[in-house]
């Protein structure tokens, strides 16, 4: 491993490392807002006569606001990696992109040469923000199906 390439992969932790704590916190926050709505719908709820549906209605929109924030969050890492340069259009970027965050991996694009060690860094970011949603979708099926 030459000295260039410690250098190339300092910039790949520069860009990174931001990147995972923005996508995290955003992450959160949204989490936070759809467990908002959930309560306001779970604790509204009680005119219905079958709260099973609800329940139903529940996970799934839980699991649809979870899926679009994750597409929020690999827009954002598609973007970097246009913006650096690493990959030639936005098409490119954004399959790109949610191949590394989901560690799907079978496409044939690679990142620039400089760029690649941030490939393996959205995929540890992804993760993260999947290990956080499950626990998310777990307490959210744990609230729905106690509330019917």
């Amino acid at each position: 491993m030459g000295p260039e390439t410690l250098s190339n992969w300092g910039m790949d932790w520069a860009w990174g490392l931001p990147l995972i704590v923005l996508t995290v916190v955003f992450h959160a926050f949204g989490l936070g807002f759809i467990n908002k709505r959930i309560a306001f719908t779970l604790g509204g709820s009680g005119w219905l006569r079958n709260q099973s549906t609800v329940a139903i209605f529940v996970m799934g929109g839980t699991a649809l606001w979870a899926t679009l924030l994750h597409g929020f969050e690999c827009a954002l890492w598609a973007g970097a990696f246009r913006f650096l340069a690493a990959l030639p259009d936005n098409r490119t970027a954004m399959l790109y992109s949610l191949s590394a965050m989901t560690s799907y991996g079978h496409e044939n694009f690679e990142l620039a040469r400089d760029w690649q060690l941030m490939g393996a860094l959205e995929a540890l970011n992804g993760w993260i923000l999947f290990g956080l949603t499950a626990a998310f979708l777990f307490t959210i099926m744990q609230k729905a199906w106690s509330s019917t």
